[in-house]
């Protein structure tokens, strides 16, 4: 099976999923206009979406990122974006849902989202959204990010002075969504070594899982390039 869209040259190819057909009309009259993102597909539900994505796979137009409603009749969208990115790791999921609580936030990006935007968000961010997702960055609109700041201060993260300068850069890698192989391949560890570093990560800022660090290393601002000493 293709487990998802290639790095082929073109267009971003982008697959609409909400249940209110005026939404993705919406969407995609806008994305239409645009020269570098091309709509490949629509669906109204997280079983569309699947039999939508499987469809276009056979048309070897696989999306390379799919736009997901979280809140939808039948199978939701959190389900679903579990279901695609298990099914083709190549695809990236941006969750747009009308709502920012915390646990929506964490329960889309568990399953497996690339980033979350909310929908009232201008159409430029969204456009930028799908290409910092096709990026294999975490797009996270301006409310998201600040209920996650709010969330990360409320439950009293340790500082990130607690780690040591090989784990700010481990974290920072895990932020661009390096895996403990990848990591140890760019840092030239074992592999054992960088998921002892990710573990130590977790213990010392009282996270519960890579895209909890994920999520608060993009808070902190680290970037790969430049990781904090």
């Amino acid at each position: 099976m293709v487990t998802g869209a290639g790095p082929e040259a073109g267009p971003i190819r982008v697959c609409l999923v909400d249940d209110h057909a005026v939404v993705r009309r919406g969407l995609r009259g806008y994305l239409e206009l645009l020269d570098d993102i091309e709509v490949v597909g629509e669906a109204g539900d997280g079983q569309a979406a699947l039999d939508t994505v499987a469809a276009l796979e056979t048309e070897h137009r696989t999306p390379h990122v799919v736009l997901m409603d979280l809140l939808m009749p039948g199978l939701d969208g959190v389900t679903a974006t579990r279901l695609l990115t298990q099914r083709y790791p190549a695809v990236a999921v941006m969750a747009m849902t009308s709502y920012s609580e915390v646990d929506r936030i964490r329960g889309a990006l568990e399953a497996g989202a690339s980033g979350y935007l909310l929908k009232d968000a201008e159409a430029d961010e969204v456009a930028e959204g799908i290409r910092k997702a096709h990026r294999r960055e975490m797009p996270l609109g301006t409310a998201v990010s600040r209920q996650l700041a709010r969330a990360f201060s409320a439950t009293g993260q340790a500082a990130l002075g607690t780690l040591t300068a090989r784990e700010h850069e481990v974290l920072a890698l895990i932020a661009a969504g390096l895996s403990n192989r990848e990591i140890a391949s760019r840092l030239v560890i074992s592999e054992r070594t960088a998921r002892t570093h990710v573990s130590s990560i977790l213990d010392k800022l009282g996270l519960r899982s890579r895209t909890q660090a994920a999520l608060y290393a993009v808070q902190q601002g680290l970037s790969p390039a430049a990781p904090l000493r």
